[in-house]
């Protein structure tokens, strides 16, 4: 009972903010216009890539330098990043469940992507003509998000996705921005922004660290493309306060005093911990292009929680704390699971997260990180959607992490990070949100649960719609890719002891 009084208090916190309440039903479709902050405007472009990024990619490429130039080979060889991609758009996209036609949304929005990135680095205008084209196509016709539990996975993932395909060509003088803003913050952000507000009326533990932090790169990604203010500054509190297993303390709940922290999703499977540090690291470096550091946030515990899985991944002995978590819905069925040990890996497991990570803690910020800089050379050249399977796994990250985040060493490696991406370091613009640990107003005081626990594996009273994981995809991808099953294959999670070794909470 206590539990669920603080989840419902949190809500009602969450929903004082501003957070969009989206009813637990099967479809969200469009019914308001985006809501854009007066005043100073967020950077642009200032998701994935600044200005200073993409100039970057440009020049380092028409100078043959390496390892752009084998960066760029692997985007121009992906059959999504050809100029005479046709969109095929939907009224209506599902995931999960009867009818599913998702994949049809996430192929076109990594071409989007991919030609997007293709014309800012090889210069040929044919290739933000064909993104521009797909997003057009997509604002005129998608209204809904469809499907059980899944759908918020699809919002989540092709929310964030979309917004930085389509902050790549935001200024093209083609680009419908307006009706793109409509479809982003009325099609995708609702049902991110009900997730972390509601949970798909779950008890909050019962879903797995990437679930949040699929709906926490949407909403942030949706804040920064429209310039909502108030949507930023959610996303970034959820980020170190959050209730959900998404938020930092929570998806590395044990720091050990030689200096690496457990990733709870370690214990459910390779798979899927990768595939949530790829997108925490997502979700820090849009934060960090708008002058936000969350990479070094609580002592930089992304870091060492990013460290712990690379060493993992890569054959490692890690130390696993034992765990227990609740799950069920609201007022409804419950239950809990424990997991006593990290799933066993494949070192051959890999996915284009690495070299973003890696890039900035040793680059930006000059710090050593041995096991993120091994796993970085061993996964390069990154490639994208399209290059690690068929099915949706292959296609979580937007990938080419080669090109577009090698980067030389910062002059200083110190300073604070610039919105809008000038030259490396300098001071955060005034009226950018802060990376300190200020609350934004009517969020709520309290800090993240020092008992936050997982979600697990369907239960047959939840009539597998409430821990719906998609698990089958990432099976499949990784088949699809070569890859051996993952050992161990989906364990059950072991509970990590909330305190941390190092004394704090």
């Amino acid at each position: 009972m206590t539990h669920v009084t603080s989840q419902i208090s949190r809500r009602s916190m969450l929903k004082a903010a501003g957070a969009v309440g989206v009813a637990a039903g099967a479809t969200t479709a469009i019914t308001a216009a985006p809501a854009v902050a007066a005043g100073t405007a967020f950077a642009h472009p200032g998701l994935l890539h600044t200005r200073a990024d993409l100039e970057r990619m440009a020049a380092k490429v028409k100078a043959g330098a390496a390892p752009y130039t084998a960066g760029f080979a692997k985007l121009t060889a992906n059959r999504h990043a050809q100029s005479g991609w046709t969109a095929n758009p939907q009224a209506t996209v599902i995931r999960g469940g009867a009818g599913q036609n998702y994949a049809t949304l996430y192929n076109d929005v990594h071409a989007a992507y991919q030609n997007g990135l293709r014309y800012h680095v090889g210069g040929d205008s044919a290739h933000a003509d064909t993104a521009v084209a797909i997003l057009n196509a997509w604002s005129a016709r998608l209204t809904t998000l469809a499907g059980n539990a899944d759908r918020f996975l699809a919002a989540g993932l092709y929310g964030y996705q979309i917004a930085n395909a389509a902050e790549l060509v935001r200024d093209h003088p083609d680009f419908e921005l307006d009706r793109f803003r409509e479809m982003l913050s009325g099609v995708f952000a609702p049902l991110s922004d009900s997730f972390l507000v509601r949970h798909n009326d779950a008890v909050t533990s019962n879903y797995w660290t990437n679930w949040d932090l699929t709906a926490m790169a949407c909403v942030l990604a949706t804040g920064i493309f429209c310039d909502d203010k108030a949507q930023v500054a959610r996303a970034v509190d959820y980020f170190k306060h959050g209730d959900g297993l998404g938020s930092l303390k929570n998806a590395i709940p044990v720091v050990h005093d030689d200096g690496l922290a457990e990733w709870l999703e370690a214990g459910r499977d390779q798979g899927h911990a990768l595939l949530g540090v790829g997108l925490m690291g997502t979700f820090c470096e849009m934060a960090w292009n708008q002058g936000i550091d969350l990479y070094g946030y609580d002592d930089s515990r992304f870091l060492k929680g990013a460290q712990y899985v690379a060493k993992w991944s890569l054959g490692g002995g890690v130390p696993f704390t034992a765990n227990t978590r609740a799950k069920g819905a609201v007022d409804g069925w419950s239950g809990s699971e424990t997991v006593t040990e990290a799933a066993g890996v494949d070192p051959a497991m890999t996915r284009p997260i690495w070299a973003m990570i890696a890039n900035h803690y040793t680059k930006r910020r000059g710090l050593s990180a041995s096991y993120l800089t091994r796993i970085a050379a061993r996964s390069a050249p990154e490639g994208g959607g399209g290059d690690y399977g068929p099915n949706s796994g292959g296609y979580d990250q937007l990938g080419f992490g080669t090109l577009a985040f090698t980067r030389d060493r910062a002059t200083d490696t110190g300073a604070a990070p610039r919105p809008g991406g000038g030259a490396e370091g300098g001071s955060a613009a005034s009226g950018s949100v802060s990376g300190s640990d200020a609350r934004p107003q009517g969020a709520g005081s309290g800090s993240a649960s020092a008992s936050a626990t997982a979600s697990a594996s369907p239960s047959p009273a939840s009539g597998g719609d409430l821990a719906a994981t998609g698990s089958d995809d990432i099976v499949a991808w990784s088949a699809a890719a070569g890859i051996t099953a993952v050992a161990g294959g989906l364990l059950l999670l072991r509970r990590r002891d909330r305190v941390r070794r190092d004394g704090a909470e």
